[in-house]
């Protein structure tokens, strides 16, 4: 079984440049479905979860060439509306299938989608949605089959600012007849980068950003090429990694307009950090002092990123307080913290940091994507060697981890 070793490796200091979006390729990919002919998509990393989205595509008839970051799709022929259980059980992300072949097929049948165990994450917004588009709907067995002639405009409001289910229904709009109006929509780039791709193939879509978006549905869509947007998650990973260790380094490929949260409560602990067009500087050698994070959607304070921050306060001076309000299960992490030596506890939604804390190697389990990479952090600047398992979670949203933090100086490796 594959794990991560990772060693205490003093202030960590270079550059490291960050890779395409995996929350913004997997619904771009899907996307793809919409089109007849071939798409080429740029800044597409190289991730478990994006190899699983790209051999159901094959499955359903797509033809796939991959070149480092760049991947053609030929949707010429879309041969068939049944997605693959294996797979798609792998991914949250694969139900974003539904709405393409629902549109392009008529019908669809989509194995129920799995993903990381963070908590209750239903698909009830995403079937009211289709549902209010003229979808009948049926579900059963681990299956979810929507079928219609053709999906017709209707204006939909998402009780929750669901980003799977914001971007399901705009790709179910855009070719639908006549218009639809998401309110209460997801506002987070990623759902901005889906838009503007399928805008540059002939879609009309507005208020993308906001919280109201129109479609106006299109007979049929143009193939183009298009580069993703970097990643923030990945870059605030960095940032923190930076942060904990008392380093200082650049980061290459970013949008800083995306980082501003996680910017703000950096600055706020005490680390100095300017924008560039296209990268950051951070200089976090100065001491940090605990901060208190509420997670919230977009532009609010990233649930995917209350982990690594979980980490870094181990060892910023002061008491830390994290209320985590998308996920009620995401705290998977605190207890493999605790065995290296942190001092939180957990009191429903919320979590108590004490720091600093003296953190000390230890073995310890990644139990999802981002809890892992706090685990990651944590080795950054514990005393001894941490050893991670569960390293399977971890590469599904991060490429080449350990050699981008070897780059700036981490005593880290994949054994």
């Amino acid at each position: 079984m594959t794990k991560i070793i990772v060693k205490n490796s003093g202030s960590l200091i270079g550059t490291v440049c960050c890779s395409g979006s995996k929350n913004s390729a997997l619904p771009i990919l899907s996307a793809t479905i919409l089109t007849n002919g071939i798409t080429s998509l740029s800044n597409i990393p190289r991730l478990s979860d994006i190899d699983n989205m790209l051999l159901i595509l094959e499955g359903l008839g797509a033809k796939i060439s991959q070149n480092r970051d760049k991947v053609r799709v030929d949707f010429n022929e879309c041969k068939g509306y049944v997605t693959p259980y294996e797979p798609m059980s792998k991914f949250r992300g694969s139900f974003l299938l539904a709405a393409p072949l629902l549109s392009r097929m008529g019908k669809a049948r989509i194995s129920m989608p799995g993903g990381c165990p963070i908590g209750n994450r239903p698909i009830d917004l995403h079937l009211k949605g289709f549902a209010a588009l003229g979808a009948a709907i049926e579900n059963g067995h681990g299956y979810v089959d929507l079928s219609c002639k053709r999906l017709k405009g209707a204006k939909v409001y998402l009780d929750f600012p669901s980003v799977g289910a914001t971007e399901n229904l705009i790709m179910a709009g855009t070719l639908a007849q006549g218009e639809t109006i998401i309110e209460n929509a997801a506002c987070e780039p990623e759902i901005v980068d889906l838009a503007n791709f399928l805008n540059q193939q002939g879609a009309k879509i507005s208020g993308m950003g906001s919280d109201t978006i129109k479609i106006l549905g299109v007979d049929s869509l143009t193939p183009t090429e298009y580069s993703i947007i970097s990643d923030r998650i990945e870059a605030g990973t960095f940032m923190s990694a930076f942060a904990i260790t008392n380093g200082k380094g650049i980061i290459k490929n970013v949008n800083p307009m995306h980082l501003k949260p996680v910017t703000a409560k950096l600055t706020e602990m005490g680390a100095k950090i300017t924008e560039k067009k296209n990268s950051l500087i951070i200089d976090a050698t100065s001491s940090l002092s605990a901060a208190s994070i509420k997670t919230l959607p977009f532009p609010g304070f990233p649930t995917d990123m209350q982990a690594q921050f979980s980490s870094l306060m181990c060892e910023a001076e002061g008491t830390g307080i994290i209320v985590e309000t998308v996920f009620e299960n995401r705290f998977l992490h605190i207890g493999e913290l605790n065995r290296m030596g942190a001092d939180i506890r957990i009191d429903g939604r919320s979590s108590v940091i004490e720091g600093p804390k003296k953190l000390s190697g230890a073995k310890v389990t990644a139990y999802d994507l981002r809890g892992g990479a706090a685990l990651v952090l944590a080795g950054l600047c514990a005393a001894g060697e941490t050893e991670i398992d569960g390293v399977k979670h971890i590469q599904r949203g991060y490429e080449h981890l350990c050699d981008k933090l070897h780059s700036a100086g981490a005593d880290i490796f994949l054994e």
